[in-house]
């Protein structure tokens, strides 16, 4: 069996410091040569002792033997990172918000207890979890579904039970993205800047107090520090960059490692360019790059860097003692255990059991199932003909499958007519919604939002909005339901019966037996929506 041994900051030289502050990937990329050149040069600073932290993509074409080559190569402990917000495997659970909507220490424990051993099982000792993030506000770029609410108190007890679970199995876990500002404003910083005018003793106050709450339980191993501009604490560089905005947990007593969320983002890049924002990173209180690029630029960039004195001795010293606390701590951890068959079952009850109904005083959620609905099913754009029928059999690559939900509401409610509709629906299909749906006793409407980077703005189309409210000047919708972002609803006028889940198959599957009166509605609305 090979020995690991762990390694010493006294015997690295330079060239190996500066690799121990990265964090590698392998990643999928078209080119299957440029795949093999990266894993080998990768193998390469591993085996010299240069490489701090690797970032192996869950999609990678050949990831049993990139992991199997990496944990054959590295004769130190090596920190493998992964993200699995939404878990790991084929049943993930619907983000974040789906544990928030449980409202429940056991299901945040048990995703979390689930979720780090199958990573420990893949190989990996880290996982970025838990988002700490917490929303109080309609947001963009996808994190509205990525938070467990707006409640500090409540998302740090749920937090801490994530990080217990995964301590349990395994792996150390790192809590972001920092500094969890709201922003003000809706740009993704994917695509530029983001900017947020909040105070040093707001943050404390309210973002920052998850952070500070679990770093005194002692569970909190990393941060993961995001894009975002505060220039109320730092009026020129971004929080992965800024050792002033870094510094506010830091003086918290945090010593745990900080990773940077992906540098290529162009909230990083636009300003600071490819080279210096990696060891600009570190200078600022990172210990690991996320360099998110091929690991030979990646390395000389950083080496660049040092070698320029962007990066100081000192820092780096600080950065790579700490990459190495990290890698000790992977190793304290006992055997790997298998999960129980309970536990497994537990796991997959987040997804049915934080389905959220709000209705009406005196209004129950369901309807009859052997009434005639007139029911529209909101699909992606240019997944349905004019008629309202699916022109896509199967959509694999998502969590939204309309042609399994109008097959299912099909078989529930006999009685209806199930018709799709495009999110920016087309002349014909409102035509068809306001005209046709006069002959059935009222209207059901399915709506989703699916967050995504590069998306923007999370809202429905203005057509979509105009639609409803055409419908709802004589009352006829009786009932949505709506998977993934809620505040969107904000735009709709009232609708006595709200059934709201979040991103995954078995949500919205529960969610059409929640208003059919076959399962009840056990979740709670975690987020302040201001409807009609």
């Amino acid at each position: 069996m090979k020995t690991v041994k762990e390694l010493k900051l006294q015997d690295l030289t330079p060239e190996q410091k500066v690799g121990m502050t990265m964090c590698g990937r392998i990643f999928n990329r078209w080119d299957d040569k440029l795949n093999a050149e990266n894993l080998e040069y990768t193998l390469d600073m591993i085996r010299e002792h240069k490489l701090g932290a690797i970032w192996v993509g869950l999609d990678y074409q050949d990831f049993d033997e990139a992991m199997r080559l990496i944990k054959e190569t590295a004769d130190y402990p090596i920190l493998v990172f992964t993200d699995a917000e939404s878990g790991i495997g084929d049943d993930k659970i619907g983000r974040h918000s789906a544990i928030g909507m449980t409202g429940s220490e056991e299901y945040a424990y048990i995703f979390g207890k689930v979720t780090g051993t199958r990573a420990r099982k893949m190989g990996y000792s880290v996982v970025c979890n838990p988002i700490l993030d917490m929303i109080d506000k309609n947001t963009c770029c996808n994190m509205t579904m990525r938070s467990m609410g707006s409640d500090k108190e409540q998302v740090t007890k749920l937090a801490a039970a994530i990080i217990r679970g995964m301590h349990d199995a395994g792996v150390l876990a790192v809590g972001k993205h920092y500094p969890s500002v709201q922003g003000d404003g809706d740009m993704d910083t994917h695509m530029a800047e983001g900017l947020s005018m909040e105070t040093e003793e707001e943050l404390l106050d309210y973002a920052l107090y998850p952070y500070v709450e679990l770093n005194k339980m002692g569970l909190l191993d990393g941060i993961m520090t995001g894009h975002e501009r505060l220039p109320n604490i730092d009026p020129d560089r971004p929080t992965s960059l800024s050792e002033k905005v870094i510094g506010v947990f830091r003086r918290q007593g945090f010593d745990g490692i900080a990773i940077t969320d992906a540098l290529p983002m162009m909230g990083i890049v636009a300003k600071y360019g490819k080279i210096d924002c990696n060891g600009m990173a570190i200078e600022a209180g990172n210990d690991l790059a996320l360099t998110w690029v091929e690991n030979k630029f990646a390395y000389e960039a950083m080496l660049s860097c040092y070698e320029r004195g962007i990066l100081t001795e000192e820092k780096l010293d600080l950065a790579v003692r700490r990459v190495l606390d990290a890698q000790h701590k992977t190793t304290l951890f006992g055997e790997y255990t298998e999960l129980t068959e309970e536990e497994l079952e537990l796991y997959k009850k987040i997804n049915t059991d934080g389905i959220c109904a709000i209705t009406d005083e005196g209004i129950e959620p369901t309807i009859d199932k052997n009434g005639k609905h007139f029911i529209a099913v909101q699909v992606p754009v240019g997944s349905a003909d004019k008629h309202g029928k699916i022109t896509i059999d199967t959509f694999t690559t998502t969590w939204y499958k309309p042609d399994q939900i109008i097959k299912q509401l099909e078989e529930t409610f006999p009685n209806s007519r199930v018709f799709a509709m495009d999110e920016f629906p087309s002349v014909s299909h409102n035509w068809i919604l306001v005209n046709e749906n006069i002959d059935y006793d009222d209207v059901i409407v399915m709506s989703f939002m699916d967050g995504k980077a590069y998306q923007g703005e999370e809202s429905f189309s203005g057509r979509f909005v105009t639609a409803i409210k055409a419908l709802q000047i004589t009352n006829r919708v009786s009932a949505l339901l709506h998977f993934g972002n809620p505040f969107p609803l904000e735009a709709l006028d009232h609708i006595p019966r709200l059934i709201i889940g979040g991103h995954s198959e078995k949500s919205v599957e529960t969610g059409i037996k929640v208003l059919a009166g076959d399962y009840p509605a056990k979740g709670k609305m975690i987020y302040d929506l201001k409807l009609k």
